[in-house]
């Protein structure tokens, strides 16, 4: 059967397993507000794919860079950031697009998620 990335269906024990982490771990990663699972009616926790990508990205950070989870949370913030900053940078290209007849020409260039937008002489 084929899951959502974002539907919980996986306990703390098959992620701890599949994960080769100790449940506490994880049980500490909610409570630093890293990941947060889902619960059942009876309170247990479900992890989704994307909560198991977002706890792999975690063990990459704390294992293999040596950052401690106050790092880890600065990071997880700051990636949440970048993330909505391309969004809003993809919705203003759109727009600009629709409106660059009405204001002269732009070269929009997309490079390492960073956009540089070049206007001509003409007045908006």
């Amino acid at each position: 059967m084929q899951h959502g990335y974002d539907e919980p269906v996986y306990l703390i024990s098959v992620v701890a397993k599949v994960l080769s982490i100790h449940p506490q771990t994880l049980r500490q990663y909610e409570r630093e507000g890293l990941v947060e699972p889902s619960r059942t009616d009876g309170k247990m926790r479900l992890y989704s794919q994307k909560d198991i990508d977002r706890i792999k990205l975690i063990l990459r950070l704390t294992r293999d860079m040596g950052v401690n989870l106050a790092g880890v949370d600065v990071i997880l913030k700051l990636k949440t950031q970048l993330n909505e900053f391309e969004a809003l940078i993809d919705e203003l290209r759109l727009e600009l697009e629709r409106h660059q007849g009405k204001v002269g020409k732009s070269i929009i260039k997309h490079k390492n998620s960073f956009d540089l937008i070049f206007y001509d002489e003409k007045k908006i």
